[in-house]
């Protein structure tokens, strides 16, 4: 590639396939990724590495015939003439030697009798029954025997390995050489973990996950300053790092289009750019390049495309140059209904997190939020689901292909709770101990919904009867009529108008809105039924409020667009405004329930969580939060 045509560059190279980019990386690299060769090690440093070559056993295990009791050796055909009611005297020093477990048999001796089994007279010993031969004895090479190969190569060495291979005489092992792997955190926006970010800064934390990616299969790390978005201080940064002889550079972030983003530029000036550009969603913006023989992989600056990239990329390779498979491809997998459709890009392999849990005979999957920004998805995330390439996505209930990231049987007693949002969902899920509860902000009405389809276990609701001033009965009765199930209050809460502190617009009531800007809750949400039935009561008209259409799904996402200033109000629970310092103008108090199945009372997890959420120590936590009455917190509202 010319000069003239690096500088040009400005778009990505290609949207290449995911296994194209995977190939053109192997290819590049050609013999140096094959794995990588051994260094001796002491057994105190290797455990968790990986076998450079076979064990073989020096020495056999034992190496000699050793008592197995505590004891007396003797020679089985000495033996023969003892019963029980004409006992064998033995000679103690001749033909009855005593012994202790692990120590060899005399010359001669073939066979060891208990001390419990024998009785002593006047120095001798006298025995009731005849021994056969090698009875309590460890035969020489019993568990390995000299030159026998003890442990494979590319074997991940466990603790009991190394006693293994300490067992056959080694003092050392030969294990594949770490990776190592240089990462570079670059943009002029981002800050380091110990300093306080003001507006404009962003944590770096890329670094940290990235490099806890590398060593988690095996490889060592090394991460630099942050470097600011300036191209020779790029080109500087990535220099230095080659200086240092690592096997693999990450450049993590400038790997869009954008008039910030140079290191494709710098790879194509230096070495050779391999692939800007990969069909996958998320981490589109994907560059691989080798310079100095060294590759680099420019990393996409979104936390959730930087952990698939790391996963789908970074992971296979270091994985390679240690002669095991890539962690991705070995992931256990189950399959899994979709609770809502899904739309993708046609021409990406599509990358969905999900969480999971067993819904009757089914695993349901409700996906995360898919903001390629929103770490916490990697968090809450139990598994990944595929969506290949040249499919327009999945509908609700398609099954999907789900690799898993907790155990399997985590997944199928965990407790899946679809419906209202409430941030006292998370205590309770504290008090809950070794049952994990998942839960999927669908709103109210949607969480009834997934009652209905089957698909959850429980669902949080707060829906308000504008006839009746009821809450939850009439949305059962026309959503799940014949349904049997029960009504389990969680709290009372207090509802009200999120503002700015200090409450710079005034705002008192609901007739404060048409000065307003609003931020709402999604259509069937409890709290936008409340909105509904309040704005109706006064006479007001929602056409009248700018931002009515502006919908979040949480209580906590109504009160981040008030502290960020997008909004000036927005409806909402106390703990959510106190959460984010914001002003708080109350309402009233609602009614929160839990809708549960009889069904789903079959389930451990969902009897435990009615239990606790019945139990005082429970009820103390929830009442502790501002804005939470618990005076009916587990009490059955309804039953049918």
């Amino acid at each position: 590639m010319t000069t003239a045509s690096v500088e040009s560059l400005e778009f990505y190279l290609d949207d290449i396939p995911m296994d194209e980019a995977q190939r053109r990386l192997r290819e590049a690299l050609g013999e140096r990724g094959r794995p990588l060769p051994g260094e001796e090690v002491p057994l105190t440093q290797a455990l968790g590495r990986i076998t450079a070559a076979p064990v073989w056993a020096r020495i056999s295990s034992p190496h000699y015939h050793a008592s197995a009791m505590d004891g007396y050796a003797v020679y089985h055909a000495d033996t023969l003439n003892a019963t029980e009611t004409r006992p064998l005297r033995l000679k103690v020093g001749a033909a009855a030697v005593e012994v202790n477990t692990g120590e060899p048999l005399p010359p001669g001796m073939n066979a060891v009798i208990m001390i419990e089994q024998v009785q002593h007279d006047a120095g001798d010993i006298l025995i009731s029954a005849p021994v056969p031969p090698w009875q309590h004895v460890r035969m020489c090479g019993e568990d390995m025997v000299a030159t026998e190969m003890v442990l494979p190569a590319n074997y991940k060495l466990r603790p009991v390995d190394l006693g293994a291979i300490a067992g056959c005489g080694h003092a050392t092992v030969s294990v594949r050489r770490r990776p190592f792997v240089i990462l570079i955190p670059t943009g002029s926006e981002l800050v380091s973990v110990a300093q306080d970010p003001q507006p404009g800064q962003i944590i770096e934390y890329n670094s940290i996950v990235l490099g806890a990616q590398v060593e988690d299969v095996g490889g060592r790390t090394l991460t630099l300053p942050i470097v600011p978005d300036d191209r020779e201080s790029l080109r500087a940064a990535l220099e230095q790092a080659l200086d240092r002889k690592p096997d693999l550079v990450l450049m993590l972030s400038g790997s869009s289009a954008g008039s910030r983003d140079f290191t494709a530029k710098i790879i194509a000036k230096l070495g050779t750019l391999l692939v800007h550009g990969v069909a996958v969603r998320p981490g589109h913006p994907v560059i691989m390049g080798v310079v100095r023989s060294v590759p680099i992989v420019g990393v996409p600056g979104y936390p959730v495309s930087a952990a698939l990239t790391g996963e789908l990329f970074i992971q296979p390779l270091i994985s390679a140059w240690l002669g095991q498979p890539s962690p991705f491809e070995t992931r256990a997998q189950m399959e899994a209904v979709l609770t809502r459709k899904l739309s993708s890009p046609i021409g990406d392999d599509d990358f969905v997190r999900v969480t999971l849990a067993q819904v009757g005979d089914r695993v349901i999957a409700a996906p995360l939020n898919r903001g390629a920004g929103v770490i916490t998805s990697l968090v809450r995330a139990d598994g990944l689901a595929h969506i290949p390439r040249f499919s327009e996505g999945a509908d609700a209930g398609a099954v999907l292909k789900v690799r898993l990231y907790r155990d399997e049987r985590r997944v199928r007693s965990a407790v899946l709770a679809m419906g209202s949002h409430d941030p006292m969902i998370d205590l309770l899920a504290h008090h809950l101990g070794d049952v994990a509860l998942t839960s999927a902000n669908v709103g109210s009405l949607g969480g009834l919904i997934a009652l209905k389809r089957h698909e959850a276990h429980l669902a949080g609701s707060h829906l308000l009867d504008e006839e009746t001033g009821e809450y939850n009965l009439s949305a059962i009765r026309r959503t799940l009529p014949d349904e049997p199930l029960l009504l389990i209050t969680f709290a009372h809460r207090e509802q009200g108008l999120i503002v700015a502190p200090g409450n710079p617009l005034g705002i008192r009531s609901l007739d404060d809105l048409p000065r307003a800007r609003y931020v709402n809750r999604q259509r069937g949400s409890g709290t936008r039924v409340l909105l509904d039935y309040l704005l109706a009561r006064a006479s007001i008209d929602s056409a009248q409020i700018a931002g009515y259409d502006r919908e979040e799904y949480t209580h906590m996402g109504v009160a981040i667009a008030i502290s960020t200033g997008i909004a000036d109000c927005g409806m909402g629970v106390r703990s959510a405004a106190i959460a984010l310092k914001l002003d708080f103008v109350p309402i009233g108090w609602e009614r929160y329930d839990l809708v549960i199945p009889r069904s789903s009372l079959e389930h451990h997890g969902v009897r435990r969580l009615i239990e606790v959420v019945r139990s005082a120590e429970f009820q103390s936590a929830l009442a502790a939060q501002p804005g939470y009455r618990t005076d009916e917190t587990g009490k059955l509202q309804f039953e049918q």
